[in-house]
């Protein structure tokens, strides 16, 4: 476990998806030492990593956070299992491929100088070396063209392609790039994906391959304990991290000369800031640890996207499960993969896409009509130019892990709900002071009436266009499991069961380490990434979302890690 050299300019703890973006562009200055701390085994042989449609092999293993929440009243007391990457590139390295990055509004609403939709848009892109295709009419000026991450359009099969035209024949409009400008709040088009010659492009590529650097030391295995902190100008100052291996629990000190950056995601972040004495002095207590700086905000403000999958039966040549569970499928398509890279095990069966507004669809719910609003904004806050939910498809049978009876003779497709705009919130504490125990986790989902109003009208509509529109109506043939009987439900109400039962992560948690303005109580960092009472330190990933985007959170990671880089780069 031991490095050649204890002390580093910057040491960064977590080589996830942000940790790895930072550490990649401040080793870019020669002149600078960096520590990335990554928990988790290197990614370079994880076969599952690089192969995109090995990503749900990474799971349920010690590639996995293996975090499960508590009871939660809102889904029937189900727990729910959070899956998280941990190995080198973190989540970038099984999460869904897709570069959506939510409305330009989002940002905005964040309310915080250097974060403006336009701004952000800016640092996403810069992450991104776009590859075109002949077919997708992309915006180029939404494009990056020079980063580590490799993306490409995906073909759709042609479930997808009928899925498409049942969108816009539901009054969608077809806006081929939309999820890459920023500016299309209702809507359907392509989704371009972390993907290229059938490979997965993961963050790690920030600080290997062609941009491996000799001014960075990467130690894999292991875990951060807590930061270390001395007293400061009456507050405290980050001197280094104090750390465990998880191959055989030695540990170690590293000391830093500049700055530590947390990067552990929604999830470990606020618990490292936590085992530092950084954090709500009454949950720091109950686990012995002192409290140096009383952050009520640490680990609250907890948001996810809550799914829902509805599954269908088609007509035969229609999905891609014929390349996969039926008899000797899997064993064909791995050997295209391992031979040329290509073929079903050379992508991530999602297919189309669309955001939707639902105002007029809840206009006449008494819950909706009467709920109190900002001027604007509707109930849950967000305004016209921002979507309630996101509508897409597998491209096979598929959906949360719970639906493992595969059909080896059948032609099936999950339709998935999703809820943007939560308004529920949960919360992450430690359950001890042991860094190798994983955090409590309680997301509170639905909570909140009006995000099972959104959510159950979510679908309901989306059960719609599969039902009626003019793509996908004469092509169903049931569903698939049988059990799973929903095609008849016409009003909100008959969902409300289905999504109790069935609701679930989209794995997009963020807000636990939030940004905020210094009148703030709850922030726990400024608007430089910085944490409130002590000098040298940051946090940089997805938990500094003061309020969710309507995207998935890969890009915003990425941005994230950028928009830290270019903080420090430019001495603030």
């Amino acid at each position: 476990m031991a490095p050649t050299q204890e002390t580093y300019d910057y040491i960064i703890c977590g080589g996830g998806t942000s940790g790895c973006v930072i550490a990649g562009r401040l080793a870019e200055d020669p002149n600078l030492k960096i520590l990335v701390l990554e928990a988790g085994p290197d990614s370079a042989d994880l076969e599952n990593v690089h192969m995109v449609g090995g990503w749900s092999n990474n799971f349920d293993s010690e590639t996995d956070w293996n975090i499960i929440t508590n009871p939660m009243p809102g889904v029937d007391d189900r727990q729910v299992k959070l899956s998280r990457g941990r190995f080198l590139g973190g989540c970038s390295g099984c999460n869904g491929t897709l570069c959506i990055r939510g409305c330009k509004q989002d940002y905005d609403d964040w309310g915080l100088d250097g974060w403006s939709g336009e701004e952000f848009f800016k640092c996403m892109s810069k992450a991104e070396t776009f590859h075109p295709k002949p077919w997708l009419e992309s915006v180029e000026a939404a494009h990056g063209n020079s980063g580590p991450i490799h993306t490409e359009p995906h073909d759709l099969a042609p479930i997808s392609k009928r899925l498409m035209d049942s969108f816009i024949s539901k009054g969608m409009p077809f806006e081929a790039d939309m999820f890459s400008t920023g500016e299309v709040s209702h809507g359907c088009g392509h989704v371009v994906r972390t993907v290229y010659k059938g490979l997965r492009s993961i963050a790690a590529n920030y600080i290997t391959k062609d941009h491996c650097r000799d001014n960075v030391t990467i130690l894999c295995n292991t875990s951060v304990d807590k930061v270390i902190l001395e007293p400061h100008e009456g507050g405290f100052l980050a001197k280094g991290v104090a750390a465990v291996s998880t191959v055989d629990n030695a540990r170690h000190t590293f000391h830093a000369t500049r700055e530590v950056i947390v990067s552990g995601g929604a999830y470990c972040s606020p618990a490292i800031l936590l085992r530092s004495g950084i954090g709500p002095k009454e949950d720091l207590d109950k686990h012995g640890i002192a409290c140096k700086v009383n952050l009520p905000g640490v680990g609250k403000n907890l948001m996810d996207h809550l799914i829902v999958a509805i599954f269908y039966e088609a007509e035969e040549g229609l999905t891609t499960d014929h390349l996969v569970y039926h008899e000797g499928a899997f064993q064909k398509s791995y050997a295209q993969w391992k031979e040329q890279k290509s073929g079903f095990l050379s992508s991530f069966p999602f297919g189309a896409f669309a955001y939707a507004r639902v105002d007029d669809l809840l206009a006449n719910e008494p819950a909706w009509a009467n709920a109190p609003r900002e001027e604007g904004r509707d109930p849950m806050g967000l305004t016209p130019r921002q979507p309630n939910i996101e509508l897409f498809n597998t491209e096979c049978y598929g959906g949360p892990k719970q639906y493992n009876i595969y059909p080896t003779d059948k032609h099936a497709f999950s339709l998935i709900a999703e809820l943007f705009g939560p308004r529920s919130r949960g919360s992450v504490t430690l359950k001890s002071a042991d860094p190798l125990d994983p955090p409590a986790v309680d997301c509170n989902y639905l909570d909140d009436p009006l995000d099972m109003l959104v959510l159950t009208e979510a679908c309901r509509f989306g059960n719609e266009i599969i039902t009626e529109g003019l793509g996908t109506k004469d092509v169903l043939k049931g569903s698939w499991p049988p059990e799973l009987k929903h095609h008849t439900f016409k009003t909100r109400e008959e969902w409300i069961p289905y999504v109790k039962e069935h609701a679930t992560t989209c794995y997009h948690p963020g807000g636990t380490c939030t940004m905020g303005k210094p009148e703030n109580p709850n922030a726990v960092l400024d608007e430089k990434l910085r944490v409130r009472g002590v000098s040298g330190l940051r946090v940089a990933d997805c938990s500094v979302m003061p309020l969710l985007h309507g995207g998935h959170n890969q890009m915003a990671a990425y941005g994230i890690g950028e928009k830290c880089a270019e903080i420090i780069k430019n001495g603030n």
